[in-house]
C-alpha cells in the first residue's frame, strides 16, 4: 500500500502559510465590480440620466407646428363650396373664373352674393352639360360653378343673392 503525497508545498516547513493577497497593492472590496455585494444580491443597474437634445426638441416642435396648419387649414377649408348645401349664401373671394374661390358665408352677411339653389354630385366635363343640369334642377339659376378633383366632383346652381 502506498500512502497519498502530501497537500500542499512540499517544500513547507512545518505550518501552513496563508495565500498571498492578490497583486496590485488594495484588495478588492465586496460591491466593487466584479465581486457581489454582502449578502449575495446583485446590484441594481445605475439608471441613466437621459436629457433631451436639441435636435430631438426640434423635431417635436416642427410635428406640432405642420400637425396645427394642416388642423388650421382643415378648419379654415370648411366653409369652401363643397361644403355648401341647398340655400347657403356664397361669397367669390377671387376675380378669376377658373378659381373664383367660393366661400359660405350667412346670407345675412354683406359679403353674401349668391344664393345655392341646387348641389348635384358627379362630373361635369362642360359648361353646356352643366348648364343643363342646372336647368333641369333649379329652374331660376343665373351661374354654374363645377368642382372636380377634390374628391368629390359637383356642380352648384347659383343665383344673385337679395339683399
Amino acid at each position: 500500500m502506498s500512502t497519498p503525497p502530501p497537500q500542499g508545498n512540499p517544500f513547507a516547513q512545518g505550518q501552513p502559510q496563508a495565500p498571498y493577497p492578490p497583486q496590485g497593492g488594495v484588495p478588492q472590496q465586496p460591491g466593487q465590480p466584479g465581486f457581489p455585494p454582502p449578502g449575495g444580491a446583485p446590484l441594481p443597474p445605475q439608471p441613466t440620466g437621459r436629457k433631451l437634445s436639441f435636435k430631438t426638441i426640434k423635431t417635436i416642435v416642427i410635428v406640432l407646428i405642420v400637425a396645427g396648419v394642416a388642423i388650421g387649414g382643415y378648419i379654415a377649408s370648411r366653409d369652401d363650396a363643397n361644403t355648401a348645401a341647398v340655400g347657403d349664401c356664397m361669397h367669390r373671394g377671387s376675380t378669376n373664373d377658373n378659381d373664383p374661390d367660393l366661400e359660405v358665408v350667412d346670407c345675412k352677411d354683406s359679403a353674401a352674393q349668391y344664393e345655392v339653389l341646387a348641389k348635384i354630385e358627379g362630373k361635369f366635363l362642360t359648361d353646356t352639360l352643366a348648364s343643363s343640369k342646372c336647368e333641369s334642377e333649379a329652374k331660376d339659376f343665373q351661374y354654374v360653378y363645377t368642382q372636380s378633383g377634390d374628391g368629390k366632383d359637383f356642380l352648384l346652381c347659383l343665383k344673385d343673392h337679395k339683399k
